[in-house]
């Protein structure tokens, strides 16, 4: 008679007693996962791990990189040193290119002093030719 009237049965006790417990944990999910979200501490922390790991990995990446472009350059310097005449100790002899440039090295720069009586010189120069224009007019 109740299906006729147009209401539902009523439903068994066992079966909302589990209704009850299937909400109860997703509630319970919804709350652990709002509270996560909540959590700025944590939120901050595995934000901190993440980019120390993102930079580990561009650190390594770059080094493996400039280790790489060592070893090439090394190589040519090698290559282009080989056909260069040296002495027996090892040393560039005077008619190879490392002897030039060894040279150019090894001079001293100019001192101070020098650079310092040559602007002298040269500011006196150019007063003494701007005097003499300025008498002709």
């Amino acid at each position: 008679m109740a299906e006729k009237n147009g209401s539902r049965p009523k439903p068994d006790v066992d079966r909302l007693r589990a209704d009850i417990k299937l909400t109860r944990a997703e509630l319970g999910e919804t709350v652990q996962a709002l509270a996560a979200k909540a959590d700025v501490k944590a939120r901050a922390k595995a934000e901190v791990e993440q980019t120390k790991q993102r930079i580990r990995a561009q650190t390594a990446e770059a080094t493996g990189r400039v280790r790489e472009a060592a070893h090439a350059a090394t190589d040519r310097v090698r290559h282009m040193t080989a056909s260069f005449p040296t002495a027996p100790d090892g040393t560039p002899t005077s008619g190879s290119p490392a002897f030039a440039e060894a040279g150019a090295v090894r001079r001293p720069p100019i001192p101070l002093t020098a650079m310092l009586v040559a602007a002298a010189a040269v500011v006196g120069v150019v007063g003494v030719i701007l005097v003499v224009r300025g008498r002709r007019r």
